[in-house]
């Protein structure tokens, strides 16, 4: 038996806006993930901390402070100091074309922006991990 494909949606900095974090949250849940929300205002090692904990297979993050490339790059640094290199980070928010392919050369999985169709977040994070190391360990 296998089990659901675990998802923390996170929202790191100062960023106060969680409406479409909350909406790609239950919309992964209503595709079949264990999904947990974060909250606002959490650092890049509270949420590491977080997937840590709860073992998660992916941490979507939420951005659109303008922050996304010190962000996203701290949560990676702490991810591989962790022994996480397998969970997939994801996310969305307002964050430019340049600066997504440079995230995507630290490792960062791909990134959404606003008016994604929720559907195809959740086909990308299903697709992902049936190709990951931690299906294979759950005989998915």
């Amino acid at each position: 038996m296998t089990r659901n494909i675990r998802v923390l949606v996170g929202k790191p900095g100062l960023d106060g806006h969680d409406r479409g974090a909350k909406v790609v949250a239950a919309a992964l849940r209503d595709a079949g993930m264990e999904v947990g929300y974060s909250g606002l205002h959490k650092s890049p090692a509270a949420l590491v901390t977080l997937a840590l904990q709860e073992d998660v297979d992916v941490l979507a993050l939420s951005i659109l402070s303008g922050a996304h490339m010190a962000l996203f790059t701290r949560i990676m640094e702490l991810l591989r100091e962790n022994d996480l290199e397998d969970v997939l980070v994801t996310g969305g928010g307002i964050i430019p074309e340049e600066d997504m392919q440079a995230l995507g050369k630290l490792g960062v999985g791909r990134l959404f922006g606003p008016g994604t169709d929720t559907s195809e977040i959740a086909a990308y994070i299903r697709e992902w991990f049936q190709n990951s190391p931690r299906a294979a360990e759950q005989g998915a």
